[in-house]
């Protein structure tokens, strides 16, 4: 009988506990679903127990999702009781949502992980932005209400597909578009942790679909979710979520956006290094750019062939 807790089980419990009481700060602090710190994180642990790159990628995907589902509907609760939630908005955007998540699980369940971590390094880099330039972003008023027709159902298809492909709750991307909107950041943070809900639930059953297939060596998986560290995520971020609510009352704002800004950066640097790995240098890696022919040495001849007369033997063209 296998041991039901072994040391691989082990090292991914403590890594993803760590990971959810960073995660549950974050979200207290910037009003995300912690999908930016959770998948690096899975990443990461994933590579040191060996599982292959192309399972890595999806499965770090798909659990961060899953994390998303609860640490967004506590958060939906909780600014619901000041009511601070624009559940009009919540409901007009939903259905293209959706449509926006089942996009994007088709996407990646027909592509490699190496072209989901280019996407995720690239989708963080520009979602940087936002926090390393916080005042500029907050001058930026495009318009006086929420978007409405066409331009609705393009922004949420596009904010659901893209959260799907990046693993995270679209708090940025949803908090981005309600300040260029005219909401205030305050409504705008409490609505976005809706968006979150709407976008983790089904991208947690697609990923948790579309993973059926393949088998994963790590304990507790089901589908492209692992069970384990969906429990050690959500059950350490929950707890530390308040203190991360707290100190947003109490250390500068745009210090802490800032310096978020740079966790995102070094974040998307390792990612991209990771897709586009180093070429081999030096004249070993080059490839000749034509043959040389290497002469062989020739086999003795013969007396016989020597004592041949010069007009017997047929000269070579």
């Amino acid at each position: 009988m296998e041991p039901l807790i072994t040391p691989e089980t082990l090292v991914l419990l403590l890594v993803m506990l760590a990971a959810g009481a960073v995660t549950g700060v974050a979200a207290g602090l910037f009003g995300i679903g912690g999908g930016f710190i959770v998948v690096p994180a899975l990443l990461a642990i994933f590579s040191l127990l060996g599982v292959d790159p192309e399972l890595s990628v999806h499965m770090a995907l798909g659990t961060s999702l899953a994390t998303i589902i609860l640490t967004s509907l506590r958060s939906v609760n909780a600014h619901a009781k000041r009511g601070a939630v624009d559940f009009h908005v919540l409901k007009a955007w939903a259905p293209w949502i959706v449509l926006g998540v089942l996009l994007g699980l088709v996407f990646a369940s027909h592509t490699d992980g190496h072209t989901l971590v280019l996407i995720f390094g690239l989708g963080v880099l520009i979602l940087s932005l936002n926090f390393l330039f916080p005042r500029a972003f907050s001058r930026i008023q495009l318009s006086e209400s929420m978007p409405r027709g066409l331009a609705l159902a393009g922004l949420a298809t596009f904010l659901g597909g893209i959260s799907a492909l990046l693993g995270i709750g679209g708090g940025t991307i949803a908090v981005l578009t309600m300040t260029f909107c005219g909401r205030s950041i305050h409504q705008a943070v409490a609505t976005a942790a809706g968006f979150g809900a709407i976008i983790a639930v089904p991208g947690t059953i697609g990923f948790v679909l579309i993973g059926l297939g393949a088998e994963s060596p790590l304990p507790g998986s089901l589908g492209y979710i692992n069970l384990i560290g969906l429990a050690a995520i959500a059950s350490t971020s929950m707890l530390t979520a308040p203190l991360g609510a707290a100190l947003a009352h109490r250390l500068p704002p745009m210090a802490l956006k800032r310096a978020f800004g740079g966790y995102l950066v070094f974040t998307a640097m390792l990612m991209l290094k990771d897709a586009f790995p180093a070429q081999p240098t030096g004249i070993a890696a080059e490839e000749p750019a034509h043959a040389v022919a290497v002469p062989m040495p020739s086999a003795p001849r013969s007396d016989a062939s020597l004592s041949l007369p010069a007009s017997s033997r047929r000269t070579s063209p």
